[in-house]
């Protein structure tokens, strides 16, 4: 296998993933329940951060972002993917572990603009009134399981339930599903062994493996559980479980596969739109006064140009 033909296939498995997204939005009303979480990832260069979000009931994955930092821009770079494909969904719940960074960016990927009055026409940013936070906070203690909390940050109790249920995705809320999808990316990309000879050194490898990854597992690949008597009962991969296709594809319909380029262009748009959240008011540096710093705006721009670096290294 030539490295020039690997670049290739990785860049087809990108331009699909981002036409599969495009799709999703027609599909988004299945769209029940979402999970999140992130790999730490060794390269030989360092440690990267890859984020991955999948679909519940038709086990799709949704989203994936790999950085160099495990910082807030992850988990929004991250949510925003999920975000743009569960326009029309009616109830969504996203579960997620105890990161810290997932519930603010969960709200703020998940807001829409309302009017207050028709007589005065104000807009004003509200988070979705169908939208459920649950999050798994597990201890450990010698690298052992001591426990394991399960909180519904926003949401009642009822709507819980009801996602629940349409999922298929347990009794509770759980990160049992995105887990397993990390094991088998783990398992499938050779570069993200925990101890192998083969670790990539530039972040743009595990970027692009991960798409390539992704994709044969939405449409390449039947999904054992989705196979059973249970679920649809023949060989069934989660994309046409989610409805985004009829059949399975080969590996060489997946690399031969023509994606319109405004496709590509309107997907790098949304990405480079949403890579750095507004800040929130009380993380501005404040005077002996009371006023904001004067330092503020610089401490802002330096992050923006970080994110940006970020991104474009990808």
């Amino acid at each position: 296998m030539s490295a020039r033909w690997l670049c290739g296939a990785i860049e087809q498995g990108s331009s699909v993933n981002a036409c599969s997204k495009r799709l999703c939005n027609k599909a988004s009303s299945h769209l029940r329940k979402g999970l999140a979480d992130e790999i730490r990832v060794k390269g030989k260069k360092g440690i990267f951060w890859m984020g991955l979000a999948m679909e519940v009931s038709s086990r799709l994955w949704l989203a994936g972002v790999v950085q160099t930092s495990r910082d807030h821009v992850l988990a929004d770079r991250l949510l925003q993917q999920v975000r743009r494909c569960a326009c029309g969904a009616s109830r969504l719940l996203i579960c997620v572990d105890g990161w810290a960074a997932y519930p603010n960016a969960i709200l703020r990927a998940f807001v829409e603009q309302v009017s207050e009055s028709i007589q005065t026409g104000k807009q004003q940013m509200q988070v979705w009134s169908h939208l459920v936070i649950g999050q798994v906070i597990k201890t450990q203690k010698k690298h052992r399981l001591v426990s394991v909390k399960h909180t519904l940050l926003r949401g009642d109790e009822q709507g819980l339930k009801q996602a629940l249920e349409q999922s298929r995705g347990g009794t509770q809320i759980n990160t049992a599903y995105i887990e397993r999808l990390n094991g088998t990316v783990r398992e499938r990309l050779a570069s993200l062994t925990r101890k192998c000879r083969h670790a990539s050194q530039r972040l743009s490898a595990f970027q692009w493996g991960m798409y390539l990854i992704g994709c044969t597992y939405n449409l390449c690949w039947p999904h054992q559980e989705l196979s059973k008597k249970e679920h649809a009962g023949y060989a069934c991969t989660p994309a046409m479980a989610s409805g985004l296709t009829t059949h399975i594809w080969s590996l060489q319909e997946l690399l031969l596969h023509k994606v319109p380029p405004h496709v590509l262009l309107k997907a790098r748009e949304a990405e480079q739109h949403s890579l750095v959240a507004p800040p929130d008011k009380t993380d501005k540096p404040k005077r002996a006064g009371g006023g904001v710093s004067p330092y503020y705006r610089i401490l802002l721009k330096m992050k923006e140009e970080k994110a940006r670096r970020q991104f474009d290294a990808v």
